[in-house]
């Protein structure tokens, strides 16, 4: 029984890491340049976020089934040729299925190869930690940066376009605020988020 409750433990501590302790935008300050880039709409957020989350687990599962055996030397370079592997997927299937979302997202699908979340899970966690908790690992995370991005995305469309997954939130004589559509909006929207969030946690920088 106490076995099983550890594990649990576990499993929510790795949990909570991932969607608020240890957010990956609002704490770690990672994946900022794609959060400012596509929150203009949150058909873009939902489609960016989910395929970093698929990435993250897909990469990380893999990278901790062949921990053992992956000289040191060479670590960094695994990482990249797994990643991509799972990005060129992503990309692919988004073209193939979804062709209007892939032209909207552009480069910024291909960059997720270069989303330090992406890396910095597999150094950080996938490289030492068995394939099931690397599996939450990365769950975790992906859907801490999917919630911060559709949170933006929730704002800037609304207040840029008057709508929310193109259906009319505001009213008929809503004056559209350019700049939310553009990356200064997101760039605004996101430090007063970070504020909020880290103000009602109470997580703050050290003081020197």
């Amino acid at each position: 029984m106490k076995l099983i409750r550890m594990k649990y433990t576990k499993w929510f501590n790795i949990s909570r890491d991932g969607l608020s302790k240890n957010n990956p935008i609002v704490i770690a300050v990672l994946g900022i340049c794609s959060a400012l880039a596509i929150t203009n709409r949150v058909d873009n957020a939902i489609a960016m976020g989910i395929g970093v989350t698929f990435v993250i687990v897909a990469s990380s599962s893999v990278i901790s089934l062949i921990r053992n055996f992956v000289p040191s030397k060479v670590r960094m370079v695994t990482y990249m040729v797994i990643i991509s592997t799972f990005v060129i997927s992503v990309q692919m299937f988004l073209e193939a299925f979804f062709p209007n979302q892939a032209s909207e997202l552009g480069a910024y699908v291909g960059l997720i190869i270069t989303n330090c979340i992406v890396m910095g899970r597999s150094e950080a966690f996938a490289i030492k930690n068995p394939v099931k908790y690397s599996i939450v690992d990365g769950f975790a995370n992906g859907f801490g940066y999917m919630f911060v991005l559709i949170f933006i995305a929730i704002i800037r469309e609304s207040l840029a376009f008057g709508t929310i997954l193109n259906y009319r939130v505001m009213p008929e004589g809503w004056t559209n605020w350019t700049i939310m559509a553009i990356a200064p909006g997101g760039f605004f929207v996101l430090g007063m988020f970070i504020w909020i969030f880290r103000e009602l946690s109470n997580n703050f920088e050290e003081q020197v």
